[in-house]
């Protein structure tokens, strides 16, 4: 076919070109075979040579057929295509402006250019697309086969890197369009499908996912100039639009590219319509359709995000449109479009200078964006909290709003998402950070100018309405406008005379009657209605005969001729309106105000001004004040957040104290303290937060020279040991440690330090204390900050000086006992530990301190000889020997004393009497070195014993002649000295065991002799009553128990007695406390007295409540004592209203819920003891209680275990209490389809009790828990259930009996099954069982028997109930022989499940 008489149509696929269509339609006539493919392309280029880009029309079907045969031809020959055609179509370009331009050019000139333009625009974008497809497979597979030697296996594919090539091939399509090739179609109508041909290889380009890379940045570029002329030149927008909603659809990575393509549409290229076009398409789209199509919301809420980013201000004339999307499902679309108004009030709607049509846009975004810090989704809470922080730190919020922002971020502290709280707390720092208020934000500091400045400006206020009233108002109505008030306050004075007393307003005797009328006159336009009143009053009686005075009628009430008269003095005429004075006032020339000149133009602006100043004054305190009471109010939200389990809620809680702190607000210091026990954290980014916090707190002072700075660090740290407790002490110790360790401390802080404990430079005696406690905590980090030093600290603290400062001597005992290791030595430490001989001055200085203070009624001088104690024992050689001689030596004293006492009267019927300070000082010290004396027995001692004997073992072992080795023989060796090593460590612990039980508190020892002392205190506490006596007493007792176990044994009786019935809280928080440590150190000897250790969680004093609580914690965590169904009073204490308490018991069943089943196992207990008739709680702490617990209950097998056993204690229930306890219970569990099963299953337990209106609505609420996230299957059971739930209810007790009588049949099979089903250690109570609601007591035997551990091994298969062990008889604390437990139950540590012979 001749090439001016076919037309070439532009194909939707390559294959319609081999068919034959209309009249003269261009077909291939021949698909050329592989091998003829290089010799036709060269003929090709030789024709091109010679006729230009129109030899395309005779050798299309060669490159149709290297298409055609894409996949299969040699990479070189799709090379050299790629070349060839790039310049068939660059000289085509390049030749077409001339062509356009010549006006003779011949209709058939015309056809073939245009069939020419068409065939090597389709040729080569469809080589370009060929090229494309093998690219994205090659990259699939690169994914699967790893990154390396990626550009390789591009380059052996097509013999190039086709991804350098692509941007040359979109560039010359671009300048082909720039031409105006319109005039080529007839009409000049370019048609669609070529538009479409060129702009589609576009969109195929941008479905590749690696179009988004940096590498690909050229070829994007290309793209999106391309699309732009085709949508300036060639009417594509509507396409464009389509294909862009599209694509954003179906590929997640085109967000943004498309983002940057449509803005640069919208700026260089003017198209700012397509902006309001493709939003108009996203606010079209159903808000249902896209919950249900997650992707596409994903990308249409990347796009517009990104969009307003960029051009905010040409996409704010189409917010309107989306904002049907703010009340969709999607989340996502939620966000993107309030992400999109806090961008316009960003960039577009910043200011104060905006019209007022833009600001009343931003205050509607701005109203939105707060409304949607509400919103249902926790995700969209989270994002308006994020674009709030950017608009603070950017300061474009208003300062109108920033109050109702404030209070939406504490507001959302209490959220119950992680990331909102996290988000909320971030916010209020960018608050703090960016406020426009003061630096430091004291609430006390700013009330008081803001109180002056407001009494100010309503002065100003009243001066200016006198002023105004006088100059423009009429008296009469003025008078009018004052009246009401000026009733009310004269009805109140006439009733209360008396509140007039404090303003006395008296009438002078000079004075005549017009003026005081004239003071009156003054006094109502000041608005002073009272003081006018109590003149009046006077005047009246001064003036009865004067005008106006003499007016009064006396028919007229009281209050009615008051009104009167001073209606008539206020409006009455008059020359004398002068505020300053009387007329009398006035100079001889001069006249009243009337005659006066008015207050000039200036002045009154000046005024004007004033006023307007003062308001704004008062305005800014009054913000500042609110702002600084909402950050008090967050602060003491926050500091509750600070031991989250979230890791980033942490330390976003942390960096926002140190914020708080920087601005002076006064609570800071509060979160900076409760901070501190973090630094223990196993998470490592919480323990590098705090001391992160801590070196900007503390680490870089102010000062302007080194030594400033040492001085600032030391007060502020000093600051914290103020009123410290020990564990706070502990933790600025390792936060110290740490920095000394890394050198972060100044050398001047250390001298510094010296020069305030030695007094070389003036300080009180608490800086002193002080400067000594954190030099001690810095020699934990070098301990050579104080052993180089330790004769100078001696000195400084133990000084021969009285009255001796005790405070001080502590802390100095406490420093030089850092200069040692306190932990056990290891086996592989060979050297001997650090010990100073016995003559060492330290030593003598302590005994001889110890021994003046005992003598001395020093309350300071108990915890000064325990740490004196404890420092001799850490760093003496034979420390007993040094504590005998010091216990001699009190003890010596004190019978001097009593001598003294007694010498004076003779009379046989007085006996001596020591003082009882000295007996406190004395049996305290005796506890002390009983404690401390098994410390170093057993740690010391014993460490010292096995370090030697491995020294001599190694010895040994060297000394031998060495001997071939052989590897089974150097097996069994190792084996044999390990069990040889096993053997002297349990002969080196029965050594030190038989010293504790036979030689420390035998006759001989001088422990003994106090032995008899103590008991006789202990015993008769009517003797000795006093407090402090009997705490000392009592621990003392405690800790002479911890030695021996016969000793402890033999003093049990005593030590519970003391503990159940002492008067004294001190007395009973002690024993706690020394009780807890033996259980610990001989708990077979404790296991008989648990019950009683149990009953001290309901005390009722808070300090023994907690201390208990306490020593619970760690004896049941620790596998210590069994946990037993007492331990519903550790439940209760979730109820105690002591909030410290309660979080402690919060604490302790968190970490009861990781040790397996534990409370699984002992929830049917707790409900049973909490919800009986007698002992049991009310019904609110009872669900208070069960709801924190049942909240530990997440597997699935327990939920159904639990709503079995739960529906079959409705049966032995007798209670409608306790029926509602069941019910509330089972609507507490996180029920799932399976128990909903189990609950059907039981439904005959509890159906006749539905009648009850609670009982029902717990049940109900539970069908409305299973439908939230029930499966269309598990409809019908839930709905069955509903309706038998339903039918009970309403038909009420008139179904009981048919119930009864309809199940009376099959309760017996249910029942069989059920007792082959449980474990044997719980049955169904029956009539003849128990009459409270509490679990039935497990059977036990006598003995084991042989098939113990089958037995063992079928219940570990199980989950089970632990039986109730609370109802065998409890031994009662009583002063009798009889009544002592004997039972001795081994405990066995590791045991999880513990079982009874």
């Amino acid at each position: 076919m001749s090439p001016q008489l076919y037309e070439f149509h532009l194909p939707l696929s390559q294959e319609e070109l081999l068919k034959s269509g209309g009249v003269n339609q261009y077909v291939v006539q021949e698909v050329l075979s592989i091998r003829h493919l290089p010799s036709h392309l060269k003929a090709f280029q030789a024709a091109f040579r010679a006729q230009g880009p129109l030899a395309m029309l005779e050798h299309f079907d060669a490159i149709y057929s290297i298409l055609h045969h894409f996949r299969s031809i040699d990479p070189g020959l799709k090379e050299d295509t790629l070349e060839f055609l790039i310049k068939v179509v660059s000289r085509h370009t390049q030749e077409l402006p001339a062509i356009l331009d010549d006006a003779t050019l011949r209709g058939s000139d015309r056809s073939a250019h245009l069939n020419a333009l068409k065939m090597n625009c389709y040729a080569l974008i469809r080589l370009l697309e060929s090229f494309e497809t093998m690219t994205s497979q090659t990259s699939l597979l690169d994914l699967d086969l790893g990154g390396k030697g990626r550009k390789a296996r591009a380059k052996a594919t097509h013999g190039f890197d086709w991804e350098e090539e692509r941007q040359p091939v979109l560039q010359l399509l671009t300048q082909l369009l720039q031409l105006d090739i319109r005039h080529l179609w007839s009409h000049s109508v370019i048609e669609e499908e070529f538009v479409s041909l060129v702009t589609g290889c576009c969109y195929r380009l941008l479905e590749n996912p690696t179009i988004s890379h940096q590498k690909n940045r050229s070829t994007r570029e290309a793209i999106t100039h391309l699309l732009g002329v085709a949508l300036t030149r060639y009417n594509h927008m509507l396409s464009a639009t389509v294909k862009i909603i599209q694509m954003l659809q179906h590929f997640e990575h085109l967000a943004s590219v498309l983002v940057a393509a449509v803005s640069l549409w919208a700026t260089d290229y003017g198209m700012k319509s397509i902006v309001g076009e493709i939003v108009r398409e996203i606010g079209q789209k159903c808000p249902q359709e896209l919950s249900r199509d997650p992707s596409g919301a994903k990308g249409f809420a990347a796009f517009l995000t990104e969009l307003a980013e960029r051009v905010p201000a040409i996409l704010m004339s189409s917010m309107c449109i989306l904002l049907d999307h703010l009340d969709g499902e999607n989340y996502m679309m939620r966000n993107a479009v309030l992400a999109a108004m806090a961008e316009m009030v960003l960039q577009v709607l910043n200011g104060d200078q905006l019209e007022a049509a833009a600001r009343d846009t931003r205050d509607q975004f701005l109203d939105t964006l707060q409304a949607h810090g509400h919103d249902v989704s926790s995700f969209v809470r989270s994002r308006v909290l994020q674009l709030f922080t950017r608009i603070v730190q950017q300061k474009a919020l208003p300062l109108t709003r920033f109050q109702a922002v404030v209070a939406l971020a504490v507001g959302r502290l209490a959220d119950k998402s992680v990331l909102v709280c996290k988000n909320a707390i971030q916010l209020l720092a960018s608050f703090l950070a960016n406020n426009p208020f003061s630096c430091k934000l004291s609430d006390t500091d700013l009330a008081g100018p803001l109180q002056k400045e407001t009494q100010k400006l309503q002065e100003m206020r009243a001066q200016r309405r006198a002023a105004a009233a006088s100059a423009v108002l009429d008296p009469g109505e003025e008078w009018e406008a004052m009246l009401p008030e000026l009733k009310a306050t004269l009805q109140q004075l006439l009733k209360l005379p008396q509140e007039g007393e404090g303003m006395p307003e008296e009438v002078a005797e000079t004075e005549t009657a017009g003026e005081v009328a004239g003071r009156v006159r003054r006094l109502l336009a000041k608005a002073g209605y009272r003081q006018a009143i109590i003149l009046t009053k006077e005047a009246i009686g001064h003036f009865q005969d004067s005008e106006p005075f003499s007016h009064m009628d006396p028919e007229e009430s009281e209050e009615t001729g008051f009104l009167n008269l001073l209606g008539a003095i206020f409006k009455a005429p008059t020359q004398e309106k002068n505020p300053q004075g009387a007329v009398g006032n006035l100079g001889p020339g001069e006249t009243g105000c009337k005659d006066k000149p008015s207050v000039s133009e200036p002045e009154k602006c000046r005024e004007n001004d004033e006023l307007v100043k003062q308001e704004m004054l008062v305005q800014y305190l009054q913000d500042a004040y609110s702002f600084s009471l909402k950050i008090t109010e967050a602060v003491g939200i926050i500091s509750k957040m600070m031991y989250e389990h979230t890791t980033t809620v942490v330390q976003e809680v942390i960096e926002f104290f140190v914020m708080v702190f920087q601005f002076g607000v006064p609570q800071a210091l509060f979160g900076v303290r409760r901070m501190l026990p973090l630094i223990w954290s196993k998470e490592p980014g919480v323990r590098e937060a705090v001391l992160n916090a801590y070196r900007q707190l503390y680490l870089n002072p102010k000062g302007d020279s080194a030594r400033a700075k040492a001085q600032t660090l030391i007060h502020n740290l000093s600051l914290l040991l103020v009123d410290a407790s020990v564990g706070t002490i502990q933790c600025l110790e390792e936060i110290l440690c740490e920095f000394v360790q890394k050198d972060e401390l100044k050398p001047a802080v250390t001298q510094v330090l010296w020069e305030r404990a030695t007094k070389k430079v003036p300080c009180s005696p608490l800086e002193r204390c002080s400067s000594v406690m954190l030099l001690g905590m810095m020699a934990r980090g070098k301990p050579e900050i104080v052993g180089s030093n330790l004769d100078t600290l001696v000195s400084i603290g133990l000084d021969e000086k009285l009255p001796q400062d005790y405070r001080l001597a502590q802390q100095v005992c406490h420093a030089i006992a850092n200069i040692s290791d306190r932990r056990k030595p290891s086996l592989g430490k060979r050297h001997p530990p650090f010990r100073l001989p016995q003559e060492h001055c330290l030593f003598e200085r302590l005994q001889e301190t110890v021994r003046k203070g005992v003598v001395c009624p020093d309350p300071l001088w108990i915890p000064f000889k325990e740490a004196a104690v404890t420092l001799i024992y850490q760093l003496a050689e034979g420390p007993e020997v040094i504590c005998a001689r010091m216990l001699q030596g009190c003890a010596k004293q004190a019978l001097e004393k009593l001598g003294e006492k007694s010498t004076p009267q003779e009379a046989p019927k007085d006996t001596p009497v020591l003082p009882t300070f000295l007996l406190m000082n004395l049996l305290s010290l005796a506890g002390d070195v009983a404690l401390q004396q098994l410390v170093h027995l057993e740690q010391a001692v014993s460490g010292e014993l096995c370090r030697r004997r491995v020294l001599r073992e190694e010895q040994e072992h060297k000394t031998k002649e060495p001997k071939e080795k052989n590897p089974s023989s150097e097996a069994t060796m190792e084996e044999e000295m390990g069990l040889v090593g096993a053997t002297a460590d349990d002969t080196e612990a029965e050594l030190i065991r038989g010293i504790c039980e036979l030689e420390l508190l035998d006759g001989k020892q001088t422990l003994a002799a106090f032995v008899p002392l103590l008991l006789k205190v202990c015993n008769n506490p009517g003797l000795y009553s006093n407090p402090e006596l009997s705490a000392a007493a009592s621990l003392a007792l405690g800790k002479f128990c911890m030695i021996s176990a016969t000793f402890c044994d033999s003093q049990l009786r005593l030590l519970f007695t003391m503990l159940e019935k002492s008067s004294l809280p001190i007395v009973r928080s002690n024993l706690m406390i020394a009780t807890g440590d033996l259980a610990i150190r001989f708990p077979n000897l404790l296991d008989p007295w648990t019950p009683h250790l149990y009953a001290r969680l309901r005390d009722p004093a808070q300090q023994v409540r907690k201390t208990a609580g306490l020593v619970m914690t760690h004896l049941i965590l620790k596998d210590m004592v069994k946990v037993k169904g007492q331990v519903s009073a550790m439940a209760l204490l979730l109820t105690d209203p002591a909030p410290p308490i309660a979080a402690l018991a919060k604490n302790f069943f968190n970490e009861l819920s990781h040790k397996g089943n534990a409370i699984y196992n002992l929830l049917p207990d707790i409900i049973s003891r909490l919800s009986a008739p007698d002992g049991g709680v009310e019904e609110e702490p009872f669900r208070t209680v069960m709801k924190q617990l049942l909240s530990y209950i997440t597997k699935d097998k327990q939920t159904e275990s639990l709503v079995e056993k739960l529906c079959q204690r409705f049966r032995s229930a007798q209670t409608e209490r306790q029926y509602r306890d069941l019910a509330y219970c089972v609507s507490q569990l996180p029920l799932t389809e399976r128990g909903l099963r189990k609950m059907l299953e039981n439904f005959d337990c509890f159906g006749d009790k539905l009648s009850d209106e609670s009982i029902f609505s717990a049940f109900l609420s539970v069908v409305g828990k299973l439908r939230r996230g029930a499966k269309p299957e598990g409809k019908a059971v839930i709905d069955e259930f509903e309706q038998k739930l339903r039918a009970c209810h309403t038909r009420g007790l008139d179904a009981i009996e048919e119930l009864e009588i309809g199940q009376a049949g099959s309760q017996r099979a249910p029942s069989a099954r059920k007792q082959r089903a449980v474990s044997r250690h719980r049955h169904l109570a029956s009539a003849a069982s128990h009459s409270d609601f509490v679990t039935p007591e497990p059977r036990r035997t006598t003995r084991w028997r042989p098939d113990t551990k089958q037995q063992v091994s079928r219940k570990k298969l199980r989950i089970v109930f632990s039986s109730d062990e609370s109802s065998e008889e409890e031994p009662l604390a009583e002063m009798t022989e009889d009544e002592t437990p004997k039972k001795t139950t081994p405990i066995r540590r590791a045991s999880a499940h513990r079982h009874r012979s």
